[in-house]
């Protein structure tokens, strides 16, 4: 069980204090609710962008990283296409430096053209190193594009085009900022050797005087379902040839999400898991194979994907998966390789949360979600799933006309 206090200051910040006194350390997590799927269509990348500027200096603080390198502290951040969240560790009785630095940049960022710039040419370096240059790089995107019609999970983090980060103003990207970087749009979360007074009292001193900035919820649109089977195929210059098969599956405030989660482990957790056995071991069709969700918020994509081994067909390698997802439809889980993964599965979610910083960052995910005190649900939910959900499931989703295919072919 995991215990924290909560609390709001009047200009809408969240605030989550999770004490662990094992540890002489304290952590600081502003998880803004912002992700890639709140981007402009022609304006893709933007978080993934910001990600980088927040760290190019505040409108009082020009260097955040030496500062918090004299309190003897550490951080970095992340972006998904449903949050973007940045996060910091120092020792407890420093944590005060913690709250100036991240106040003054969510009170506004040191906007100037040449800081944008700067940014801006990291970025597209950092797409075309991932994207373009590096093997099956683009592999992602494609399947991404091949699934999404209208829900804007259709594009990476890291943007659907370069132009769309090259073209990108400075008064664009203000605007994203005061849209988006805001109070009543985060959540605070400190945890570690942190006191609930103290904490209350910086999140006041340092966030209280921020304006609400009135932020706007825009619906997002709805994926519809999808009612035919999809192909792409492209030839690229990479040693193995890949198959991509795409379902389109739950979002994560729903329960089938966490079976979709039992099913890939299921299929394919680990050498003792059914795909490894079937069809990398014995039949040695794949020389890497998988099975995993994409872990959206919003409903999102059960992928399986492998590489071939050498001299293997696409249409070998399809009918040998669909015979593995055609089972798990057909026969019930066993009981003991049900509890096998559940029990592998409730080892690394209580190994996780033995580290402060890890509670932090799942107690600014779940809020993002829906709320923080979905982190003491979760393990109950995966415990108390059947084999018969996770047949119904299986049923409901691994259907021909639910699939999206990419082959990526080796040259």
């Amino acid at each position: 069980m995991i215990s924290f206090y909560r609390h709001q200051l009047p200009n809408g910040l969240q605030i989550l204090i999770c004490p662990d006194r094992s540890t002489p350390m304290a952590a600081l997590d502003i998880c803004y609710h912002v992700g890639a799927k709140n981007e402009h269509p022609d304006r893709t990348g933007f978080a993934h962008l910001f990600e980088h500027l927040m760290f190019g200096g505040s409108v009082n603080i020009p260097d955040y990283d030496m500062p918090l390198q004299q309190a003897g502290g550490e951080n970095n951040a992340y972006t998904t296409n449903d949050l973007t969240n940045y996060y910091l560790t120092l020792p407890k009785e420093n944590i005060e430096t913690g709250f100036w630095l991240e106040s003054d940049r969510m009170l506004e960022l040191a906007f100037s053209q040449k800081s944008l710039d700067v940014q801006k040419s990291v970025v597209i370096e950092e797409f075309k190193q991932r994207n373009i240059n590096q093997p099956y790089g683009d592999a992602w995107a494609l399947v991404r594009g091949l699934a999404y019609e209208v829900h804007p999970y259709q594009w990476a983090t890291i943007g659907k085009e370069i132009s769309h980060i090259e073209d990108a103003t400075l008064e664009e990207v203000k605007d994203f900022f005061f849209r988006f970087y805001a109070p009543d749009n985060a959540v605070l979360i400190a945890s570690g050797n942190v006191d609930e007074d103290k904490i209350l009292h910086f999140s006041e001193k340092w966030f209280g005087n921020i304006p609400n900035r009135s932020v706007n919820k825009v619906a997002l649109p709805k994926e519809p379902t999808q009612n035919s089977f999809r192909e792409k195929t492209v030839e690229r210059k990479v040693p193995d040839t890949l198959l991509y098969l795409a379902f389109h599956m739950p979002g994560k405030s729903d329960r089938g999400y966490f079976v979709c989660d039992l099913i890939s482990d299921v299929l394919s957790n680990g050498n003792s898991s059914r795909m490894y056995k079937k069809l990398v071991k014995e039949k040695r069709l794949f020389v890497e194979l998988d099975a995993y969700i994409s872990g959206d918020h919003d409903p999102g994509l059960f992928m399986v994907s492998g590489k071939l081994s050498k001299g293997v067909s696409i249409e070998q390698a399809k009918h040998a998966v669909w015979e593995e997802l055609e089972i798990i439809q057909q026969e019930l889980v066993n009981g003991t390789e049900l509890v096998k993964v559940k029990n592998k599965l409730e080892a690394n979610l209580v190994y996780g949360r033995m580290n402060y910083l890890n509670v932090a960052q799942d107690l600014a995910h779940f809020e993002n979600l829906q709320k923080a005190e979905l982190i003491n649900e979760q393990l109950d939910v995966y415990q108390s799933i059947t084999a018969e959900e996770l047949r119904d499931i299986a049923q409901n989703i691994f259907r021909i006309e639910n699939c999206s295919q990419l082959n990526y072919l080796a040259k």
